[in-house]
């Protein structure tokens, strides 16, 4: 088998690519069993596992799992329980249906919930997946616990308000939502400072940003300064760090080029990104582009696909990329996954 790990060492430092590396999120892999992953491996695929760097204490509210039933699916209820009140959210397979945060009163039950956090430096889970991982692949860090690894603004759009909720009270400056934003802040940048003291090189922020749901004014206002103090922390540590932006971003292709962000996972192009690899290398020179191809080019008869990925490859310009499964695995893996790692296998 292929030291995948080795050659993505190699493509972050910078050094020129022969054979892009081609690999897939951990999570895929847990989570598709009838994906044959193993015959893939042996082929040349990689895997990029993400392990949680911090541990938790949160002294004012407990969370009871429940789960049922419903349309086939299993319905899962989550209800995080404080002295002040309880907030509920609910999924339905992998989909959440109901977020935790509804009203202004629930803000203050969330930060009610929050008071009093303390986090913990982990290494744990880091080295038993390097242990477990060997030369397959390598392993990124990420924030566990509550919030998907987000920033504060991105966890309470996409995790706890929801994009239409979060969006009304954003506009509103609804101050119970400015309040408790104020208190994740400081919990993001503590649960940087303990990640840090980790082995990890590579921590990741689980964005998902699409700058047509934030809009480049709360970007900037909000998001921009964080992400420096950040880098902050772990710029003085020698770590790099990662931001999953998988959506829409030629408005701010300038703000990220001038952020020190080491890399952008996941970066698409349209219909669900809006530039292209060859416009993201000719704006971000530096940058490390974790590129996923479309799902829909896995669809393309075997010469079309080929083509793509031949684009893909030379756009990205030869350093300092690799193409990755990380949106979902195509319907037809086993024909198309395995063209794709030959075809990269031969350059």
């Amino acid at each position: 088998m292929k030291n995948v790990r080795k050659e993505f060492e190699h493509a972050l430092s910078g050094a020129r690519i022969e054979q892009p590396v081609y690999a897939v999120y951990d999570w895929f892999v847990k989570n598709r069993p009838a994906v044959e992953w193993e015959s893939l491996f042996r082929l040349g695929l990689g895997q990029i596992n993400h392990a949680n760097l911090v541990r938790h204490e949160h002294p004012n509210f407990k969370l009871v799992e429940t789960k049922s039933g419903q349309d086939g699916q299993v319905r899962r209820d989550v209800r995080m329980i404080t002295d002040r009140g309880e907030l509920h959210e609910w999924y339905l397979g992998e989909w959440k249906q109901e977020h935790f945060i509804k009203t202004a009163e629930d803000y203050r039950i969330m930060l009610r919930a929050l008071e009093g956090v303390k986090v913990f430096a982990d290494e744990k889970p880091f080295l038993e997946s390097e242990s477990v991982l060997g030369d397959g692949g390598i392993t990124v860090g990420q924030i566990g616990g509550l919030g998907s690894g987000r920033t504060p603004l991105m966890v309470l759009q996409i995790d706890w308000v929801g994009l239409e909720q979060f969006s009304i009270d954003l506009a509103d400056e609804s101050p119970e939502l400015f309040e408790l934003l104020e208190l994740m802040t400081e919990i993001k940048l503590e649960e940087i400072r303990q990640a840090v003291r980790t082995p990890a090189k590579q921590i990741k922020l689980w964005e998902n940003l699409s700058i047509e749901t934030v809009g480049h004014v709360h970007y900037r206002h909000h998001l921009v300064p964080l992400y420096k103090k950040i880098l902050d922390i772990i710029g003085a540590a020698g770590k790099k760090l990662q931001v999953h932006y998988d959506g829409k971003l030629r408005v701010i292709s300038d703000d990220i080029a001038m952020i020190g962000f080491d890399g952008i996972d996941s970066f698409t192009e349209a219909p669900e990104g809006d530039m292209a690899v060859r416009e993201a290398r000719e704006a971000w020179p530096d940058k490390f582009l974790w590129i996923n191809p479309n799902l829909n080019l896995y669809l393309m008869p075997e010469r079309e696909l080929s083509d793509n990925i031949i684009r893909l490859v030379k756009d990205a310009g030869g350093r300092r990329f690799c193409l990755m499964i990380s949106e979902d695995v195509p319907c037809n893996w086993q024909k198309s996954i395995p063209t794709v790692l030959r075809l990269l296998s031969a350059k």
